[in-house]
């Protein structure tokens, strides 16, 4: 899938115009990297306060991202259904509503073109033109009216794929280290040192595709999964 798209190719001194294109696709691996990243690091951290030895970690923080994955992935999966399920009740709605009372909307429509500053001659002619083609009256109040995009089709199956896999390789970074090293301290501070330094890139690359600014996304999102552990582990050491 391109992240980009042109309207056209730039020849000599045309204007060239390139769009952020993928906008469901970032949102969703935004959802599930930042959880993967924070949730396991912050059970790690915790189980740290009290366990000498990984093992248990390793075992708890892998349950943890398959049951995290599967939840997230299932959450994602409801919410572009119940968007799915939203938009087809309210383009059911709007059919029958300009079958029925087609005064009406027209008098909506003339309302979203006034308020665009057309000229009374203009808003009539437009109208009438949306109420020759009742397809493109309704997709009209859909997209104006009520702000609502018609979803992909495979929305509900690619946005629970996306965010259940994201959380799996956000998951993997921050408990990586408790694989390799037996000793639950050092383990935890080098898991620390790479997850803030994870968090600091993904801020960084999500704050590039939502059009914030990268260095301030960096460190919100580091600050963000540092403080969830901290909290994990003094709260673990604190019951312990």
């Amino acid at each position: 899938m391109a992240l980009f798209q042109s309207n056209s190719a730039p020849t000599g001194n045309e204007h060239h115009e390139a769009h952020f294109t993928a906008s469901e696709l970032v949102k969703d691996i935004v959802i599930g990297m930042a959880d993967g990243l924070t949730v396991p690091f912050a059970l790690a951290a915790g189980l740290s306060g009290t366990l000498s030895n990984t093992n248990l970690v390793v075992v708890a923080g892998f349950a943890e991202i398959a049951a995290g994955s599967i939840a997230m992935g299932l959450g994602g999966y409801l919410a572009a259904r119940t968007e799915h399920e939203h938009y087809a009740s309210e383009l059911a709605r709007e059919r029958y509503e300009i079958e029925a009372f087609p005064d009406k909307e027209r008098e909506e429509v003339a309302e979203v073109f006034r308020g665009w500053g057309l000229p009374e001659p203009v808003v009539a002619d437009a109208v009438q033109a949306l109420a020759d083609n009742p397809d493109h009256w309704v997709d009209f109040m859909m997209k104006h009216e009520l702000g609502l995009e018609q979803p992909e089709p495979k929305r509900a199956r690619n946005s629970s794929l996306t965010i259940g896999l994201s959380y799996i390789v956000g998951g993997i970074i921050p408990l990586s280290p408790y694989i390799w090293i037996a000793e639950s301290a050092a383990a935890l501070l080098v898991s620390t040192i790479v997850t803030l330094l994870a968090l600091f890139v993904f801020g960084y690359v999500k704050g590039r595709f939502t059009g914030l600014k990268p260095f301030k996304s960096a460190w919100q999102t580091m600050l963000v999964g540092g403080l969830a552990a901290g909290f994990a582990f003094i709260i673990s050491k604190w019951i312990s």
